[in-house]
Order: structure tokens, then C-alpha cells, then sequence
């Protein structure tokens, strides 16, 4: 069957002006859709895809962004051929929405707090498609019953802050698919969404393509999300086009070193490794040119593989030390009703009696979906959230039982690293005195002098420069921003660290780098270690042991590898089979399924 075009990027480059000058965000970017396909956009933070995505739907804001080149021909419904790049602000909006949609990144910043979630998606169909308020409401429904959401009747009514990330992200989905698209642009719809949730997406986004026949545009940074939707991959680097293909092309003989970096930074599910490789494993930049190293895929994940041998004789040398902390029968429940007179009547239990050890130096990871008690069990460790019952001994002291004064001594050597480093970091604050500001609390080295010394070595063992110092977080990226929030944590030489879904919502090159980091500094200080994601891969790569934890009790644990390669519950191998794996065999399937 002819393949039918629909859109057409030609020599595209969209620049920001800057204090430096102009800078070209999107560089000479050509690539073609076809109705019915998706193509798979993927590349690290700055790489230009979503940028990309913007100039396509005539979003990029003037001033400081343009398009300054090129074509971006759309073959309109009615027949026309348009030059997205040349219409007008008023014809745009004909398009926008109705023929050409998009679902961004951030479902909470999208939607608008102040407008139900059945009004937002009414306004679309009330606007393109010229139906009453009765009808638009009548299709909403249907179009909230299509994407799944439970109850639709009470999400048509419900504000975006009633509901949970993946079912704002549904509610989005339900808004762009409302006018039957040509186009359908979906930036990074799945990042920092739970496997499961966005397995779920994924599936749906497939059945409704499918269904309307409209082509999509699939934007992010994890291949392993791109081999389960994509028919064909583009992968961009610094604004610019490095390789583009056919799925099975790009998962099968990848060309550029730049995207057998992406192919090998995630975690592997069947082999434990020392460290992950990353990009500066395939390539270096020396001048603005890129120098290709001679490594494939399968060299870099060989080099790093540790036997069965040597994962056995850590995990005796683990269980021969003794715990550093034991939870017995945690409980962690907050009040939800309450009778005539004030008396509590229903509680949600967000930790239910929960018991296991750690072992000092070890790493143990906590994995579940959202809701499932993980970062509340992680927060009542450390006396964040109150326990309702239980004990909490670290080092044989019961935390729950100490009063202020001892507890301050003890927050010395127990220390969090949380999901979001940009919120946890004072915007007014240099990096240099965020990272000091724990020192001078605690009285460590005996002047400021000493303690910016301190600093400095603590920055370079993050890989951050000393220069970095006096600057403010906005000033640094994503990954940066975590390496900052680690080096805080290391402030003050702690014993035990719980790293919250620290990962959760970093590009999987930069994820590499932090993870690789985080047990590099623990061989080194002999950190002990509560790991918590809800990213199953992620915690296998990084723990001895793992806990599997499910509305707030504790499903199943034991050693990482024995629960991946043996789930005893289906709600463990549910998590599993949700992982993206970008298994050649997969795509081949899928291919075939869809051909």
C-alpha cells in the first residue's frame, strides 16, 4: 500500500537570541511523516527535539525564538498544501488543536487549575467542531470513557488537582485526540509516570492512532519508550539530525556512536553491571567536532558485567555485618474521616505494618506505583511524617522515641536526597552555601574557611567545577542540579542515605551518570543505602535487595536479581512485564502485529 505524506520538514532551523548571540536550538532538521505511521523523535534535554515539536505547531514565542529557515509543508484535510511556516497567526489556529494536536510534557502546567477538566476539553470541540455545550459535554464523556479514566463522570467535573498524574495525563490525551487529528505531537507524555501508567498510555495512544487514523509524532529521551510505539526514530544531538531510520534499523546496527550511548545507558534486565556506560564511552568533542570511539553496545555492557560469583560473595559479606536499621511493624496512617464530634473514623493506611532490616553498606531498593507507601515509609524513617505505630532503630536507637535535641544529632547520619533538586534547593542561595548551610548548622570544621575547602572537594567529587560555587541553581540543568542535592548530602559524612525517585525524571544518559556516581560514593564512604523509584530496572541495577511494596504493605523482597529473574506475585511481575525493553524480539513482534 502507498504510503500517504502528510507532513514535510524542510531544512528547518528555529534560533534563540541570547546575550552570546543567536543560538540555533533546531539545525537543518529534515525528516517527512506518513498518515497512519508514528516517527519517534529522541535525544537528551537540549538536544532541539521539542523545540522541533513547537515549530511545527507555530509555538515558538517571538521574542527571544524564530523560525529563521526552512518549510514545514502540511497536506491539509481539504486538500491544500501549507507552509505551516508562512500563514498567519489566525490561520494557524485553525489548524492548531483540530488538524495538528499536541500533548505536553507537564499534564499539571498544561491544564488549567481553574477550569474543571470536562470544561477544558468541551472548550476544543465547542471551538473546531462547532457543537453545543450539551453536545461537546455528551463527547467528552465518551472521550474520557475512551482513554480509561476511572469514573469519567467525576473527572468531567473534577479540578487537575483532584487527580493523579496519569490521569491528568489521560485527561490531556482525551483533549488533543477530542477533534480526530491528523497530527498528533506527544512531548515526553510518559516522563516520571509509573511503568505500569505509562504501559497503559502507550497501549492507549497505539489503539487510538489506530482508531482515528492520524499520525504521531512520539518525543523522548528513552529509546526503550520509542521501540514500543515508533515506526520510524530520528535521533538529534545539539539541534541537529545524527541518524534516522526504521525502528528495527536503529535497534539492530545503530550508526552513530551518540545513539549506542542512548541504546546502552539503561539499566540492563539481565545482567547486573559495575557501572552503566555512558556517552563519553562511544564519543568525545574536541573543537565542536564529535570523535568517534570504537565501541559497540555489547562491548561497553561486556566490559562492566560482574559474575554470579562475585554478586554471591557481596551479599554473604553483607548479611555477616549487622543491620545499621531495623523497621519492626511501621505504621504510617493519616486520618481522612471524621465522625460529629471530630472523632477520627477512617484512615488511609500509607504504611501498614511494614518489617525489614538493612545491613550496613548495604543498598536495599524500594519499588511500587505511585500511591504505594514507598516515599511516606522513606519520610517516616527519617521522622518527616509521623508514625502511627511501630519502631525504627538505627544503630539500636528507636528514632521514633528521641526528642528534638538528640534527633538534630542524629539527622547528621541519615540523610535524603529528594525527586525534584530544583524545589529542594533555595533559589536565593548559591550552591556553595546550600551545600556549607548543613556544616554551620551542625558546628563540622572549626571556620567558614575550612568548611568552603570542604566544599569545593565535594563539588569535585560530583564532577562539578569549583567556579560552580557562586552560582544559583537555576543556572544548571537537570542532572547538575542532582549532583549539587548529592553533594549536600555528603555535607556531613553520613552513614545512611534514602534517595527518593532521584532519578525519576532525568534523561537516561544523565540518569546513567548519577547512578553511576551514587554507587561509585558508596564504595568509597561505604554508604548504606534505601533506594526508592518506581522504575523496577532502575532499583535492580542499584540494590542488593529489593522490596516490592504494594498499598502500603510489603509485597514480596529479597535479592534483586532472584525477584526479577522469579516473581512470586503478580503484582511484581506486573511491574516487570511493564518495563520498556527494547528487545529486538519485541519490535519484530509489534512490526509484524501492525504490517
Amino acid at each position: 500500500m502507498e504510503r500517504k505524506l502528510l507532513l514535510e520538514v524542510k531544512n528547518l532551523v528555529t534560533e534563540f537570541k541570547t546575550d552570546d548571540g543567536h543560538v540555533k536550538a533546531v539545525n537543518d532538521v529534515s525528516f517527512n511523516l506518513y498518515r497512519g505511521e508514528t516517527v519517534g523523535i529522541v535525544g537528551e534535554s537540549g538536544s532541539g527535539k521539542s523545540v522541533t515539536s513547537l515549530s511545527i505547531m507555530n509555538l515558538i514565542p517571538n521574542p527571544p525564538g524564530r523560525i529563521a529557515s526552512g518549510q514545514i509543508i502540511y497536506h491539509a484535510r481539504d486538500g491544500r498544501t501549507v507552509d505551516l511556516t508562512k500563514i498567519s497567526e489566525a490561520e494557524m489556529r485553525k489548524f492548531r488543536g483540530d488538524e495538528i494536536a499536541m500533548i505536553f510534557q507537564e499534564p499539571m502546567t498544561s491544564l488549567n487549575p481553574v477550569f474543571t477538566c470536562g470544561d477544558q476539553v468541551m472548550e476544543a470541540i465547542i471551538l473546531h467542531q462547532k457543537k453545543s455545550k450539551q453536545e461537546a459535554r455528551e463527547l467528552t464523556l465518551k472521550m474520557f470513557e475512551k482513554v480509561r479514566l476511572p469514573d469519567p463522570a467525576r473527572v468531567l467535573d473534577a479540578y487537575p488537582h483532584q487527580l493523579s498524574g496519569g490521569q491528568k495525563q489521560r485527561v490531556m490525551i482525551a483533549m488533543a485526540m477530542s477533534c480526530n487529528p491528523s497530527i498528533l505531537i506527544a512531548d515526553e507524555p510518559t516522563t516520571a509516570l509509573d511503568v505500569t501508567v505509562q504501559a497503559t498510555i502507550l497501549d492507549l495512544m497505539n489503539q487510538l492512532r489506530h482508531e482515528i487514523d492520524s499520525s504521531v509524532i512520539f518525543i523522548t529521551h528513552d529509546l526503550g519508550v520509542i521501540a514500543e510505539i515508533a515506526d520510524d526514530v530520528i535521533v538529534m544531538y545539539k539541534g541537529k539530525i545524527v541518524e534516522q531510520g526504521s525502528v528495527m534499523d536503529i535497534f539492530s546496527d545503530p550508526k552513530h556512536p551518540y545513539t549506542r550511548s542512548l541504546l546502552a545507558c539503561r539499566p540492563p534486565l539481565h545482567q547486573r553491571l559495575r557501572k552503566l556506560p555512558t556517552v563519553v564511552d562511544f564519543m568525545r568533542e574536541e573543537n565542536g567536532q564529535i570523535i568517534e570511539l570504537p565501541t559497540t553496545v555489547s562491548q561497553a555492557i561486556a566490559a562492566n558485567v560482574i559474575t554470579q560469583a562475585e554478586t554471591d560473595r557481596r551479599r554473604e559479606d553483607l548479611l555477616s555485618r549487622k543491620p545499621i536499621l531495623e523497621i519492626k511493624g511501621l505504621q504510617t496512617w493519616f486520618p481522612t474521616k471524621h465522625d460529629f464530634f471530630g472523632r477520627v473514623t477512617g484512615y488511609v493506611k500509607a504504611v501498614d505494618d511494614v518489617s525489614f532490616n538493612v545491613h550496613e553498606g548495604e543498598t536495599v531498593g524500594l519499588v511500587g506505583e505511585s500511591g504505594c507507601g514507598k516515599t511516606t515509609l522513606g519520610r517516616t524513617i527519617l521522622r518527616l511524617a509521623p508514625a502511627t505505630g511501630g519502631q525504627v532503630l538505627f544503630e539500636g536507637r528507636n528514632i521514633l522515641d528521641l526528642p528534638n535535641n538528640e534527633l538534630k544529632d542524629l539527622r547528621r547520619h541519615m540523610q535524603i536526597i529528594f525527586q525534584d533538586p530544583y524545589s529542594s534547593l533555595n533559589p536565593r542561595m548559591s550552591i556553595g552555601a546550600a551545600i556549607q548551610e548543613p556544616m554551620s548548622v551542625h558546628g563540622i570544621h572549626a571556620n567558614e574557611a575550612q568548611r568552603k575547602e570542604k566544599v569545593l572537594e565535594l563539588l569535585a567529587k560530583v564532577n562539578m567545577k569549583p567556579e560552580h560555587y557562586y552560582r544559583y541553581p537555576h543556572e544548571f540543568s537537570g542532572g547538575q542540579r542532582q549532583r549539587i542535592c548529592i553533594a549536600r548530602a555528603l555535607a556531613l559524612n553520613p552513614k545512611f542515605i534514602i534517595c527518593d525517585e532521584s532519578v525519576s525524571a532525568l534523561d537516561v544518559s544523565v540518569q546513567a551518570q548519577v547512578l553511576n556516581l551514587l554507587i561509585q560514593l558508596r564504595e568509597e564512604f561505604k554508604f548504606t543505602y534505601i533506594f526508592i523509584s518506581h522504575d523496577l530496572s532502575v532499583v535492580k541495577f542499584m540494590s542488593d535487595r529489593m522490596v516490592v511494596m504494594n498499598k502500603g504493605k510489603i509485597e514480596e523482597m529479597g535479592p534483586s536479581d532472584e525477584i526479577y529473574n522469579n516473581p512470586q506475585k503478580e503484582y511484581t511481575r506486573k511491574l516487570i512485564n511493564a518495563i520498556p525493553k527494547g528487545e529486538l524480539e519485541d519490535i519484530r513482534k509489534r512490526m509484524g502485529a501492525t504490517a
